[in-house]
């Protein structure tokens, strides 16, 4: 006589039971969780779009900071906006008078001394003298800059092509000029590009041509817009920017304004 055994295993019935349980469980559990998960990459969606646009809108500020005074311009084509301006690399002031080679306004002069420390050089500069961004005294023109005929160097007296700039600085200023830079907004295509070591031009290009480089600042864009206003105070203007950036339904805009020294 064989013996009983006392284990039995589960019925097909049963089986079905206990799946069609776990499958209503964790349906419930992941209907509960559902919301929290999607608050949470919404948020962290929102927080790197924000990031990127006040990274962007920094840089701007701090290249916006060192714009040679009067020289910043904006212009929008189609649904492109364009703000461009002469960077500054430093500067100095020149000897007007005294012993010394001085700057000479009442002619072509070709060279000249800084007064106080040495100033960094690099070939392709240009020395700016009370740009005013006026006829007359216009640096988009050609008619306050005059280009550095030197090496790299930390030099202190100066030399440059002969030239006569039309007005003293009130306080004996230049600046070192490095080149034109330009910010291209474009909602259509969703970026936001800064452009740099291109020519000056009188007409603000849009955009830059080659040999300019560029470099994306920031993608995703949908809105931007870019002001300047040149009298906000006697002797600066403001530069006003308002960045939106979007990702699967989420907008997240930044206005930023940064003073621009119109003290020449």
């Amino acid at each position: 006589m064989r013996p009983t055994s006392k284990h039995s295993g589960f019925t097909l019935i049963e089986m079905i039971i206990v799946i069609a349980i776990t499958a209503i469980i964790g349906s419930m559990v992941a209907l509960f969780l559902r919301a929290p998960l999607d608050s949470y990459i919404a948020q962290d969606r929102r927080a790197r779009l924000a990031d990127t646009a006040d990274g962007a809108l920094r840089r701007m500020a701090r290249d916006i900071r060192l714009a040679l005074p009067n020289s910043v311009r904006v212009t929008t084509v189609g649904s492109v906006v364009y703000l461009e301006f002469l960077g500054t690399r430093s500067g100095g002031r020149y000897r007007a008078q005294g012993g010394g080679d001085i700057l000479d306004f009442t002619a072509a002069d070709n060279s000249f001394d800084v007064l106080g420390p040495a100033i960094d050089m690099e070939a392709g500069d240009r020395i700016a003298v009370y740009n005013l961004g006026i006829d007359g005294a216009d640096a988009w023109k050609g008619e306050t800059l005059a280009a550095y005929t030197g090496g790299t160097a930390n030099a202190s007296n100066i030399a440059i092509t002969a030239k006569q700039f039309p007005l003293a600085s009130t306080g004996n200023r230049f600046q070192v000029v490095g080149g034109p830079v330009s910010y291209a907004c474009n909602p259509t295509a969703g970026t936001l590009t800064r452009y740099w070591g291109y020519a000056i031009a009188l007409n603000q290009p849009t955009p830059p041509a080659a040999p300019a480089s560029s470099a994306l600042l920031a993608n995703r864009v949908s809105a931007c817009n870019f002001t300047y206003q040149p009298g906000i105070t006697e002797r600066g203007g403001l530069v006003s920017m308002t960045l939106s950036l979007s990702q699967a339904g989420e907008i997240v805009s930044l206005y930023a304004t940064t003073q621009v020294s119109n003290q020449p």
